[in-house]
């Protein structure tokens, strides 16, 4: 019991501890500390504080942050490692596909090689000249069908026959590639023979400008891009143009420019342009508001003009070079031939010039094409010409008017480069500034704003002729060509401002355009690359026949596509239906870092195409290039040596024989495609050559 006691005492004891008494006895000592309390509270706030300031902590803190750092910029450098590997290989397939289609091309021009050569035997053995051949502006039906026949193997790829003045026409030959790629051509049943045609139209100038398109330089944004030196632009007064163009007279927004308007222009702009044109053309009499047809550029004048002068099927006379754009303008739209008056660079008197034009030449070319039985209706000028720079003098254009009334032939005049002659030296003569013109009636003259006022961009174009029946028809079609009201009034209020135009715009232009022709002739004197030295446009006329392997357009698009796959556009003389392989036109109205950078790219590609060939020269020392027959003048800068071109529609036996040779030494294709090759994988490529072979 006592043992009892004692543990419920100890018990009631222990209650005397009980959470109540513990709350108590707290408060108790938060009244009294304890003895020695507040300094422990101190040193261990002295310690804390020692802590954060320990050096170990500091070094620990960089250590973790420093890794931190390490393990971000690894991260980075695998990304950057990771993205420089999927570039590589994207460029690896880029170089692969390139080369594929190399190949492809390199087994194209050897199977065209040797059909030539057994074609030319084939006729020597039976003493026929007879070849499939696409006479140039044939009906659509014809030519497609010619075409076709060509696209399914059985006729020569290479040569089509074309309105070629001093030749026969079934003996005229014309390459075919800058008209179209007919390999790849399948004629699709829901077009007609017209639109199989404009479907399958395209060479070396659509395909670079969609390249440039798709890989356009831009100083930040993709600095190896393309730099567009083939497209026909002034860039070099944007900021002229666009300060102007947004100044608030511009904006003008008023019904009457909203609803349709007379559909040759509203008549504020006709009135306008008449004035503008008497004032710039220097003519002799005020021109009249009632002759001026406003339609959405240049290239819808000349469709317009070959629809009502000319019925399908017969032709325009224009000397060549010239601008392309024109062939799809008119033949095209209308269907309507191109007779070509070739020129050439050759030097025959004191007096001349390269690629002169003159009287003989249009009237040799006229009389050859109606020998063929060829309706020509009209004849066309370029002055300023695209792409020569040459400007006419009076007498010339006199000369080629009083040409045209002989023959009662309608003359089409493009001035659109007219206030582009750069060089106070040279002076530009309009055929509305001439005091008398041989035949009113059949003179009509083109000039629009896109060239000489910098806005390509902005479709404006106008023709002044006197002939109401002509003006009237074009006006028909101006419902298909017309100019929005907003824009009609732009261009009105920038033709009326002659101080701006004169005081401010021209000058800066002219400058401009002088200083940036400065440069690029002097890069190519440098270079040592003979050049026609012009002073109109936008353009030099360049010579690179040096550069070619052999004197063939094959070689000078090999050329062209060197420059593109070194990121500069150029156009080739083939886009211009030049008659002398290895001519080139460079556009120099750009910006100088984008000219310097351009002429680099130029340049590397010229050096190594030149050490190309000294090497295979080396090798065949018995091969040796003739010296140019043309002497140096001051419109024409010749140096260095170049190859004489072929002439166009010459090749023979020889000459195919020495192009199978360098085609054999430049690559291993004859020991890839053997006979027996072919008669394995390609069969019907097989048969071919046996029925030819066998009919030698």
């Amino acid at each position: 019991m006592e043992e009892h006691s004692m543990i419920i005492k100890r018990r009631d004891d222990n209650q005397c501890f009980s959470e109540p008494n513990m709350a108590n006895s707290s408060r108790i000592q938060n009244v009294v500390p304890r003895p020695g309390f507040s300094a422990l509270h101190r040193l261990r706030k002295k310690r804390k504080g020692q802590r954060v300031k320990d050096p170990l902590d500091d070094l620990l803190l960089k250590t973790l942050t420093s890794q931190r750092a390490m393990e971000e910029r690894f991260l980075q450098m695998e990304e950057r490692r990771f993205q420089r590997d999927l570039d590589v290989e994207e460029r690896r397939m880029q170089l692969e596909q390139r080369r594929f289609e190399l190949e492809r091309e390199h087994e194209f021009r050897m199977f065209s090689v040797f059909a030539q050569m057994l074609s030319i035997l084939k006729q020597s053995h039976n003493g026929s000249s007879s070849s499939l051949a696409m006479p140039r502006g044939l009906d659509f039906n014809q030519a497609l069908s010619e075409i076709a026949g060509m696209a399914g193997g059985g006729g020569d790829l290479q040569e089509a026959r074309a309105v070629q003045p001093g030749r026969p026409l079934a003996e005229r030959r014309i390459d075919l590639h800058g008209f179209c790629n007919s390999g790849e051509f399948q004629r699709s049943p829901y077009l007609s023979a017209r639109g199989n045609i404009a479907n399958i139209f395209r060479g070396s100038t659509e395909e670079g400008y969609k390249a440039y398109h798709a890989d356009k330089y831009d100083e930040d944004k993709n600095p190896n891009g393309i730099i567009n030196f083939g497209t026909s632009e002034n860039k070099l007064c944007f900021d002229l143009m666009s300060k102007r163009l947004t100044q608030t007279d511009m904006n003008l927004m008023e019904p009457p420019l909203l609803q349709y308007p007379d559909w040759k222009g509203h008549m504020f702009l006709r009135e306008e342009v008449a004035r503008f044109l008497t004032y710039y053309c220097k003519a002799p009499a005020p021109l009249k508001a009632e002759n001026v047809i406003v339609l959405n550029g240049c290239g819808s004048l000349f469709s317009a003009l070959a629809t009502v002068l000319c019925d399908p099927g017969e032709a325009v006379l224009i000397a060549t070079p010239f601008y392309g754009g024109i062939t799809q303008s008119v033949f095209l739209y209308g269907n309507v031939k191109l007779v070509y008056a070739y020129l050439d660079s050759k030097i025959t008197g004191t007096s001349t010039r390269p690629f002169q034009l003159t009287v003989d030449k249009l009237e040799k070319a006229l009389q050859d094409a109606r020998a063929e039985g060829v309706t020509v209706r009209a004849l066309i000028l370029l002055n300023p010409q695209n792409p020569l720079g040459d400007i006419y003098s009076l007498s010339e254009l006199q000369d080629y008017l009083e040409f045209a009334k002989r023959h009662e032939l309608h003359v089409i005049v493009d001035e659109i480069y007219m206030l582009s002659v750069f060089d106070e030296s040279a002076t530009f003569h309009s055929v509305l500034g001439m005091d008398r013109l041989p035949d009113p009636q059949r003179t009509h003259v083109m000039w629009g704003i896109s060239k000489d006022f910098a806005v390509s961009g902005i479709r404006f174009g106008t023709l002044y002729t006197e002939n109401q029946d002509v003006a009237n028809a074009v006006a028909s079609l101006c419902y298909f060509h017309g100019v929005c009201g907003p824009v009609q009034h732009k261009v009105a209020q920038l033709l009326r401002d002659r101080d701006w135009i004169n005081q401010v715009y021209l000058r800066a232009n002219h400058a401009r355009l002088k200083a940036a022709h400065t440069y690029v002739t002097d890069e190519l004197k440098t270079l040592g690359v003979p050049f026609l030295n012009r002073n109109a446009g936008f353009f030099v006329w360049i010579d690179f026949r040096k550069y070619l392997r052999t004197g063939t357009f094959e070689e000078e698009m090999l050329l062209w596509r060197r420059f593109l796959d070194n990121k500069v556009l150029l156009s080739c003389g083939k886009a211009f239906e030049c008659s002398e392989p290895g001519w080139f036109r460079i556009i120099f109205a750009d910006k100088t870092h984008r000219l310097q950078l351009g002429m680099q790219r130029i340049r590397k590609v010229l050096e190594e195409r030149e050490q190309e060939i000294l090497a295979e020269a080396k090798e065949q020392p018995c091969q040796s290039d003739q010296d140019g027959k043309t002497d140096s003048t001051d419109e024409v800068i010749f140096v260095s040596r170049h190859q004489e071109p072929t002439c166009a529609g010459s090749s023979n036996l020889g000459d195919l024989i020495g192009l199978l040779q360098q085609q054999m030494r430049s690559s291993d294709w004859l020991q890839k495609n053997t006979a027996e090759q072919f008669a394995q994988e390609k069969p019907e490529i097989y048969d071919v050559f046996s029925k030819l072979v066998g009919k030698q």
